[in-house]
């Protein structure tokens, strides 16, 4: 999506570690037109009528996901990363190591709301290793619900997380895929 690929090179910075910094748009600050313009591009790559849920993690990936399960009409689930008070019936869960914190994190969705009828779409505004990705299929397989497909804002590509569900034959559709950040210039993937 040159858009949002114009918005990264432009707004996007790059922190050690490889972080890619684009909180002024995207998962922070949220440009919600951007959002919406996101939601319609993956809109025409998956099979929305198929789709009954759309399912992310918390947090940041939560405004892009909202604005997609919002312009198809279907709820939108997110997994937990802790466990709250208010969760009180049987839990689906998933270990998974977040490359953000840097530490083994436990996510979990109520198995009320996620379920062997539901057709899911995965909306996640990023992509590395692939952990979240993974934990998040790992609900819906563990739910016996059938999964979709995978849609993410920016993949890191030089990771290898997307590609490792691509081999797997995932259907897995990222709108911009960065191919290296090296020296701090993003260069993105054909």
């Amino acid at each position: 999506m040159d858009e949002l690929k114009t918005r990264i090179l432009s707004e996007g910075k790059v922190l050690p570690g490889n972080i890619i910094k684009v909180g002024s748009f995207l998962n922070h600050r949220v440009d919600t037109k951007l959002m919406a313009r996101m939601a319609e591009e993956f809109g025409k790559h998956f099979d929305i009528k198929k789709v009954n849920l759309v399912l992310t993690i918390e947090a940041s990936g939560i405004a892009l996901a909202t604005m997609c399960a919002y312009t198809w009409g279907v709820p939108l689930l997110f997994a937990k990363k802790a466990k709250s008070d208010n969760i009180e019936n049987g839990l689906i869960c998933s270990e998974i190591y977040s490359y953000t914190y840097k530490k083994n994190v436990t996510v979990m969705v109520e198995s009320d709301y996620l379920k062997p009828e539901n057709h899911v779409l995965i909306i996640d505004d990023f992509l590395a290793n692939g952990e979240a990705i993974r934990g998040l299929t790992d609900l819906v397989r563990e739910a016996g619900a059938t999964l979709e497909g995978i849609g993410i804002g920016i993949e890191k590509g030089f990771q290898g997380g997307g590609d490792k569900f691509r081999k797997a034959g995932i259907d897995i559709y990222s709108l911009a895929v960065i191919e290296s950040t090296e020296n701090g210039i993003i260069k993105f993937r054909d």
